[in-house]
């Protein structure tokens, strides 16, 4: 039977490689970010492989209102949202003391605000129907700090409280909550880091990605987008029925450490 799952800021990165893997799957799903409209529309096309359905909503993620909408109009085309995957994210690198507040506080909505409105508008019908999946991308930086990204770390590790108490409610309806934390992976939204985190420290691109970011991977490779959606289709599957509110970390050992 075909899921309805919704993914936040899918047009790339690791939110299109889990649309790609539920479309795949033969699962209705719902895109969500922001790009060039013929390159969203190709996208969109591109999911309806495996005889589902695929439709985009161009939902501002730091707008509750628009995320209500996402998720009615999600609702209203295919029925309750089976699978929600909060995805989007965005970030800015700077020292505390001279963080603009408005980055501070356009990243805590986007990064976790956003999943408080898309869970909250989806958790009536999965009680309802006692069935149901919540899966948040968090990081390791959900886990462990790191300088530079106050406002990044402090939105990432209320992803993983907000797991655990939607966790904790749903228990008994069927329903789990679980977050995918990634190391670094080569996305987008990493790669415009790069120049970002190269003049904070005062040194190369090629230094940031070997000896900030690979430095804490023990695997020193990136982790590859197509790991976090086969995790995700995981925490999805009846296999995962006993899994809630916790998290699986995808980090190539970096908070072995």
């Amino acid at each position: 039977m075909k899921r309805t799952v919704v993914v936040t800021g899918s047009t790339s990165g690791i939110g299109l490689a889990i649309a790609r893997a539920f479309a795949a799957h033969g699962d209705n799903v719902v895109i969500n970010g922001f790009g060039d409209a013929s390159d969203i529309e190709a996208i969109r096309q591109s999911l309806e492989v495996a005889g589902a359905r695929a439709i985009y909503h161009g939902a501002d993620m730091s707008k509750p209102a628009e995320i209500d909408d996402l998720m009615a109009t999600a609702a209203h085309e295919f029925g309750m949202v089976d699978v929600l995957v909060n995805n989007a994210g965005i970030q800015h690198v700077s020292p505390v003391e001279d963080f603009p507040p408005e980055k501070w506080d356009q990243i805590i909505a986007i990064n976790l605000s956003s999943s408080f409105h898309t869970i909250r508008a989806a958790v009536p019908a999965m009680k309802e129907k006692k069935a149901g999946r919540i899966i948040n991308v968090a990081s390791a930086h959900g886990l462990i700090a790191s300088p530079f990204k106050s406002a990044y770390v402090a939105a990432k590790h209320g992803i993983m409280g907000l797991t655990k108490s939607v966790a904790l409610e749903l228990a008994e309806f069927g329903v789990t909550a679980n977050a995918i934390c990634p190391g670094y992976v080569l996305t987008p939204l990493v790669e415009k880091q790069i120049p970002d985190t190269a003049r904070t420290r005062g040194i190369s691109e090629a230094e940031v990605k070997s000896d900030v970011m690979l430095k804490f991977q023990p695997t020193k490779e990136f982790v590859a987008v197509e790991d976090v959606a086969a995790v995700a289709i995981f925490l999805a599957s009846d296999a995962a029925r006993q899994i809630t509110g916790t998290h699986i970390s995808i980090d190539g050992g970096w908070t072995a450490q």
